[in-house]
């Protein structure tokens, strides 16, 4: 039974999704899963998103300790059914992360991890990724970068990269289950620092697969990044 009265509908979960909350929004200057967009807190967007995707069956919200019981609160007064339990994080994003993926239904096939803080992502980037990793094992979405990149060295070009091989990495990531789990079990051994899930899979030299991800799936880091999200919903509501 979940946590907030919710019976698993299917034995064979479509994908079991973690969402990291667990941050502290230094960057932010104040605690950015909780600033109001539209009326909502910004995870009360993120969590309604994934509430209404067929692809996702379940919720672990992985955050800090002071806001578990905020958000256990806010996902009963949003009727979220899908959410199944909400628990505290770690340290790192690693450690938040593998926290999540233990939290998750035994039975889950697939694990996906989405930033909490990307209250836009669209149930076309939901499907697409998680169709590609029931048949890849490992998937992502992403958007081709358009800016000229440099990899430089004390302040000096090193060398530009061609352009048309990179691509920002959105979330959500989805995974195999014991994949992802054993992937990030295996960073927390080596301490490795990781900025996304996909790289703790990369460094078993197992291999991702990118689908096509949205310029509307910001994750909100900065202020500024609240002005575009403000006309990303105007957008969408007019």
């Amino acid at each position: 039974m979940s946590l907030f009265g919710r019976k698993r509908k299917d034995p064979e979960a479509t994908c079991a999704m973690v969402v990291v909350a667990a941050g502290s929004s230094q960057r932010m200057g104040q605690d950015k899963m909780l600033l109001e967009l539209d009326g909502r807190p910004v995870l009360a967007h993120t969590l309604l998103a994934l509430e209404s995707s067929d692809r996702v069956d379940e919720v672990v919200v992985v955050t800090r300790e002071d806001l578990v019981g905020t958000i256990g609160s806010l996902c009963r007064e949003l009727g979220l059914q899908k959410v199944k339990t909400v628990v505290r994080g770690g340290a790192t994003r690693v450690e938040s992360a593998h926290l999540g993926t233990l939290e998750v239904s035994e039975n889950a096939k697939l694990i996906g991890i989405h930033d909490g803080a990307r209250p836009f992502v669209s149930t076309a980037v939901m499907e697409r990724v998680v169709d590609k990793a029931h048949q890849t094992g490992a998937a992502a979405p992403a958007i081709p970068v358009q800016d000229t990149i440099k990899v430089a060295h004390g302040g000096v070009v090193d060398h530009t990269p061609d352009r048309a091989t990179l691509f920002a990495v959105q979330t959500p990531q989805v995974f195999d289950a014991d994949l992802i789990r054993g992937a990030l079990t295996k960073a927390l051994q080596d301490n490795a620092t990781l900025t996304d899930d996909c790289s703790a899979v990369e460094r078993l030299g197992m291999s991702v697969s990118l689908v096509e991800g949205d310029r509307s799936n910001i994750k909100l880091t900065t202020p500024a990044d609240l002005a575009v999200a403000r006309v990303i919903l105007e957008g969408r509501n007019q």
